[in-house]
Formats: C-alpha cells, sequence, structure tokens
C-alpha cells in the first residue's frame, strides 16, 4: 500500500480503538475484551452509537463544502454516502439498552454481544489498515495477531 492516507471510514474505527487502548493503558491488568467491555457505555460510545458523532461530522464536512480541511481535497459524494451508512450501521450495531448487559447466566445478550463483536471488528480493521499502510507502531492492541 503506498499511501498512509486513512481512508474516512476508519476514522471512527481509530477513534474506537484509541479510546480502547487508553482504557487498557490505565488499566494493565485489563485484557482486550476487558477493554472493549469498559469502552461500551462510556461517553464516546453513547456519542458514536446515538449516531450524534456522525451528525456533527458531517455538518462539519457540510459546512466545508464537503472539502477535507487538511488536504483541501474535495470529498466525493460516494464517499459521503458511505459514511452516513457507516452512521446508520452504528446505530444498528450499538443500540443501547441501559443495564441489560448481562443475564442472571452471566452471558452477554444477543444485543450487547452485536456491539462487542462490532466494536471488535472496527479494532480488527484499524489495525489491518495500519499493517497494510506499514504503520504497525499504531497497533497497540495486536488484535489481529
Amino acid at each position: 500500500m503506498q499511501s498512509k492516507e486513512k481512508p474516512y471510514v476508519l476514522f471512527v474505527a481509530e477513534i474506537i480503538y484509541s479510546q480502547i487502548c487508553e482504557i487498557k493503558k490505565k488499566n494493565p491488568s485489563f485484557s482486550n475484551i476487558n477493554a472493549v467491555e469498559n469502552f461500551i457505555g462510556t461517553e464516546k460510545y453513547k456519542e458514536i452509537s446515538s449516531g450524534e458523532f456522525h451528525d456533527k461530522w458531517l455538518k462539519q464536512l457540510k459546512n466545508n463544502n464537503f472539502k477535507d480541511t487538511k488536504t483541501k481535497k474535495q470529498i466525493p459524494l460516494e464517499t459521503i454516502r458511505l459514511l452516513e451508512i457507516q452512521r446508520d450501521m452504528m446505530v444498528k450495531q450499538l443500540i443501547q439498552f441501559p443495564n441489560l448487559y448481562y443475564a442472571k447466566s452471566h452471558f452477554p445478550l444477543e444485543i450487547s454481544q452485536r456491539a462487542f463483536d462490532h466494536i471488535w471488528r472496527m479494532c480488527e480493521s484499524f489495525e489491518l489498515w495500519c499493517k497494510e499502510s506499514k504503520q504497525t507502531n499504531l497497533i497497540y492492541l495486536k488484535i489481529i495477531d
């Protein structure tokens, strides 16, 4: 992979990944699973899962005529549409139901497991991009190893 320019659809994955890394750094005894579980329910998780994160971002892009503030390049409409689809997917996959994470049996409920799995896949995607773009120094959790 020649370019180290991150695709827009990975921006939210990077934010999720960095938040989980911070949780793990603050709690060295945590496994990756514990760190992901602790991310679920944070303010950033709530912002992403409600669609608010993408709504703010898309509004900023629109206010800037869909031009990237760093590169000054026009963002293709297909990319904007992908970000809208990503927002909808986040809302559906990360649906929130307070106090429903575990049933009496201590197994995650299906909805909670779906959110966990989606967050895990986002972290995997970010690490795969880091590996492909030869930025392995950004890999902290080592999920894809």
